[in-house]
């Protein structure tokens, strides 16, 4: 890159444009979408078939072997395509759309089920809790709650449902309750304790290793707990090209973040198998710009060391070599000579829109790919987006 910075151009003004920005997310769309599905089969649908099917279609989306298909399918698409193409099918994480709506639906459909009895109130009960638990001010505030809620009274929510159809008679509601069931019981059949080896090149990271016979691919997270009924985290898993096994990289971002840097564990539990996330999407385009801060760098580094991609990292990070390691940074450098590593210790923090923006124009990147706290990645994916830049990062969604 030069060292001429780049005006950063006007935000578009078009309709287009506008619908780049919250709350016209594809997320917002697709839940609306299902909305008014369900809406427009009100004078004609049957209560005790749509329930059923928006359960269904609430936990399949979210089942670790679905979101694998739903990614390798929207990223089949050749990138000989035109890029409105590639862009579309590049928000295929937006997938939780789905399944907000259709848990928003069945939770609305369920009070006409059946006479009122006692069952189905208990059972709206929880879900309307687990519904409001999972509003997005609540859920950042209390998310040890949410989670907790979530699992435990979803799990409860199924055997009463079984017990519900059965008083109802419902014979094609217990078969999709069986399919949930198996959906929902299928990562933890895969629930394993194994062992794990910590490298901390500071009190703000660690650098967790696995090799228990899992060599996960690049775009793909792994969830980790220490305690397996309470809470999971979900982490970029870095495989290296040649090496068995992978690594996190995890920073110190809360109390169970903290406690595992300064306990340095030897094993944690994992469960399911790793899953497809929003770096993924990366293979739809000839060359994409990485932007990522502090240790984003984790999700990022897979697609630096395939290769796969041609790519330019834009990395954001306090002291990157006092607080990730002379090994972590040399690896970098050693695929992407290239990069802009912005110490904030010696800089300050930078435009980081500006400067995605300028790695974009200068590298003849096709899209923007960002990986930071949730702030930082909707200014960036927002502000290139309504300038007609494909923009990608995650959205914390449900």
């Amino acid at each position: 890159m030069t060292t001429t910075q780049l005006t950063l151009p006007a935000a578009g003004r078009s309709l287009r444009a506008r619908m780049k920005r919250r709350p016209f997310t594809h997320h917002n769309r697709l839940a609306a979408a299902v909305v008014v599905l369900n809406v427009i089969c009100v004078p004609v649908a049957d209560a005790s078939v749509m329930v059923p099917a928006n359960f269904a279609l609430a936990v399949l989306i979210r089942q670790q072997h679905v979101i694998n298909l739903l990614f390798r399918l929207a990223t089949s698409v050749p990138v000989h395509w035109p890029l409105r193409i590639r862009w579309t099918m590049g928000k295929v994480y937006h997938f939780g759309g789905l399944h907000v709506g259709a848990a928003l639906c069945a939770t609305a459909w369920f009070p006409f089920t059946a006479p009122p009895l006692v069952l189905t109130w208990v059972i709206l009960a929880l879900l309307v809790g687990m519904v409001v638990l999972a509003l997005p001010s609540l859920r950042a505030r209390h998310h040890d709650l949410f989670e907790r809620v979530h699992r435990f009274a979803g799990w409860t929510v199924l055997a009463l449902f079984a017990v519900h159809s059965a008083i109802a008679a419902s014979s094609p509601s217990l078969w999709v309750l069986a399919v949930v069931v198996f959906s929902v019981a299928l990562p933890w059949l895969r629930l394993r304790r194994v062992p794990v080896r910590i490298v901390r090149p500071s009190r703000h990271v660690a650098l967790v290793w696995f090799d228990h016979g899992v060599t996960p691919f690049a775009g793909s997270s792994t969830s980790v707990s220490r305690n397996p009924l309470l809470e999971w985290h979900s982490f970029a898993n870095v495989p290296t090209p040649g090496q068995s096994g992978f690594r996190l990289t995890i920073s110190r971002a809360g109390d169970w973040t903290g406690s595992l840097i300064d306990d340095l564990p030897s094993h944690v539990w994992v469960k399911g198998i790793p899953t497809a996330g929003v770096g993924n999407i990366d293979k739809l385009f000839r060359k994409v710009v990485w932007v990522a801060t502090g240790s984003g760098i984790g999700p990022c580094l897979p697609h630096l060391l395939s290769g796969d991609t041609p790519s330019l990292l834009v990395w954001s990070t306090r002291h990157p070599r006092r607080t990730y390691g002379d090994d972590l940074v040399d690896e970098i450098l050693a695929v992407q000579p290239d990069a802009v590593i912005w110490d904030t210790d010696a800089a300050g923090k930078p435009d980081l829109v500006t400067l995605a923006y300028q790695a974009y124009v200068e590298s003849g990147a096709e899209a923007v790919i960002c990986i930071s706290n949730k702030k930082t990645t909707w200014q960036i994916v927002e502000e290139l987006e309504t300038r007609g830049i494909p923009a990608f990062g995650a959205i914390w969604d449900s």
